[in-house]
């Protein structure tokens, strides 16, 4: 981008930081009910947004969905195979928050100054690449 232009003035700045502030809320405050705006978004800018909100919508939409699945799967797994009684299933939660839910808020954190500064950025691992 360039670096002479105030973050404010580049095209799609309000709706990358918009997406990035809501990935944080679904993850940290309201999961579910910061997801539907962000879907909604999505849905509503996917094609027609500028580069840099594309960027940001489209990575925190996916991170979200993996993210979700993961979650259920993972819980699910857990429980189907020791129950809520198991004491090992209550370590195997913990450890999935302590190190994968922290490690996507980590990603988001970065994101939103990413989106911030103006510019585009891609989550590792699960992240796909940006058109420019």
């Amino acid at each position: 981008m360039n670096a002479t232009r105030e973050p404010a003035e580049i095209p799609g700045y309000r709706l990358a930081v918009a997406a990035e502030s809501l990935y944080l809320v679904n993850l940290m405050l309201a999961p579910g009910l910061a997801f539907m705006p962000l879907a909604w978004l999505w849905l509503k800018h996917r094609r027609d947004a500028a580069p840099l909100a594309r960027c940001h919508l489209d990575q925190t939409f996916r991170v979200s969905l993996i993210g979700g699945t993961a979650i259920v799967v993972a819980i699910a797994l857990v429980i189907a195979a020791g129950g809520l009684d198991w004491a090992w299933t209550w370590v195997i939660v913990v450890l999935y928050f302590t190190l994968i839910h922290s490690t996507l808020i980590m990603f988001g954190m970065v994101g939103l100054a990413k989106a911030l500064s103006g510019k585009l950025y891609v989550y590792p691992l699960v992240g796909r690449r940006c058109d420019e």
